[in-house]
């Protein structure tokens, strides 16, 4: 099997994937606790069945675009690390390093924050283990280390089938809601609603745009797929698509179970559909649903997380040994650094004020990658580009304004958020320069 060498006797990442986990990745990291909450925001900003649809599929529709431009990168440059590949082949090593260091700082804290979130529905199933958070969360986080270190091709089918098992629990969900929509009270057809604002649009769409997130994370396994440039398109477009289909057909069953009014005012309207369908045991089964949704999210971006600081490390960015790849295709010391910094967030409690900070850094560098397709295209026209974005450079132009404009509302958002970020990144930039320094 073909694989990038790194050095010495190192072993090599496998190029042993395909379509199918390309897909399986990009869904799993997309489809979570979001889409059970988020339609509240949505209801209490738009008020009405039309106006509410249209958000959910104007939302995904960008975060399409943002798929079809992303595409012609991956496809370009495929090569493990995501974000930080394009960054610097676009903008040098410098801003690389920048994009590198803050995405997998990100990564380790949402390690951290989704680790917490599914103790927490476990303690709701299990009551015997509540008062035990943290430990328990470390445990998971440990389990989960033991998949990926037992090798790629079975972490790789775990996030398949695990997945694939995501999804039709949502679709039973939203049959059976469906099925029982002549039992459950709607909103009545007369009900006067408030008029639609442009600050309320703004917001729904927002809180739409965010429940999308994770849709890229095909892109950070290109290196490891036996044909990216067949595959990574579909699973990037197919991925998106199968998420838009879902999150309508969620959206469209809590509308027909629940009055708007109480959808809006529900704090996880998931849950109150299913009251709705099955009676009390319904929270019961919202809380396994929230369970199987972040196993295969916290596989997901445990695996997304090794990738980047393997980059980054082979790339002579960071320490080099982080590069070292097990006989089974993982990122092994990259590995157990990144759960190292997890668990020591998780245990100190720092993970909560990181995730504060994942909003910037997704958005800045979302606008930066984005860019570098502008970059590429102008510097690079000559280059083969086995995928190349549909409606360019109009949907290039779309993206890019979208990301500048989440970069800054993130930005004015949480503009105290936003200065800590800056400070940590310039802690990474420091040290940076201190490891080119001393290679020098």
């Amino acid at each position: 099997m073909a694989g990038i060498t790194t050095t010495g006797s190192r072993a090599t990442l496998l190029r042993i994937l395909g379509a199918g986990f390309g897909a399986a990745v990009n869904i799993g990291s997309t489809i979570g606790i979001g889409i059970l909450a988020a339609p509240r925001l949505v209801a209490g900003q738009l008020h009405d069945t039309v106006p509410i649809l249209v958000a959910w599929l104007v939302g995904g529709l960008y975060t399409l675009l943002g798929a079809i431009c992303l595409t012609e990168l991956g496809t370009l440059a495929p090569q493990a690390g995501g974000y930080y590949v394009y960054a610097r082949r676009a903008f040098g090593d410098w801003i690389g390093f920048a994009v590198g260091w803050t995405d997998w700082i990100t990564y380790c804290s949402v390690l951290g924050y989704v680790s917490i979130g599914m103790t927490s529905f476990l303690e709701k199933l299990v009551p015997s283990i509540s008062g035990h958070g943290t430990p328990v969360a470390i445990a998971l986080l440990v389990g989960f280390v033991g998949l990926q270190w037992a090798g790629v091709r079975i972490s790789s089918r775990f996030q398949e089938w695990t997945t694939a098992l995501k999804c039709l629990a949502f679709l039973a969900l939203v049959v059976a809601g469906l099925a029982m929509a002549g039992a459950a009270s709607g909103a009545p057809a007369h009900a006067e609603m408030p008029a639609l604002t442009l600050s309320g649009v703004v917001g729904a769409l927002s809180a739409v745009v965010i429940t999308y997130a994770g849709w890229q994370s095909a892109l950070y396994f290109t290196e490891e797929d036996r044909d990216p440039a067949r595959n990574l398109p579909r699973a990037m477009i197919g991925g998106v698509v199968a998420v838009i289909a879902i999150y309508l057909l969620v959206n469209i069953a809590l509308l027909v179970i629940l009055p708007i009014p109480t959808l809006a005012s529900s704090a996880l309207p998931a849950s109150d559909a299913a009251q709705a369908i099955v009676g009390p045991r319904g929270s019961q089964i919202i809380t396994i649903l929230c369970v199987v949704s972040l196993v295969p999210l916290l596989n997901a971006i445990m695996m997304i997380g090794t990738r980047i600081l393997f980059a980054l490390g082979r790339d002579g960015l960071l320490w080099s040994r982080a590069a070292e790849v097990n006989t089974g295709g993982t990122p092994g010391v990259a590995t157990i650094v990144t759960t190292l910094v997890a668990v020591a967030l998780i245990a100190t409690g720092t993970f909560e004020r990181l995730v504060a900070m994942t909003a910037f850094f997704l958005a800045l560098n979302y606008a930066v990658c984005c860019l570098a397709l502008v970059v590429l295209r102008v510097r690079e026209p000559d280059v083969a580009r086995p995928f190349r974005a549909w409606g360019y450079p109009v949907s290039a132009a779309i993206v890019v304004l979208g990301a500048i404009a989440f970069l800054v509302g993130a930005v004015l958002g949480g503009t105290s958020s936003a200065l800590i970020a800056l400070g940590l990144l310039a802690v990474g930039l420091i040290g940076h320069a201190v490891h080119r320094a001393v290679r020098s």
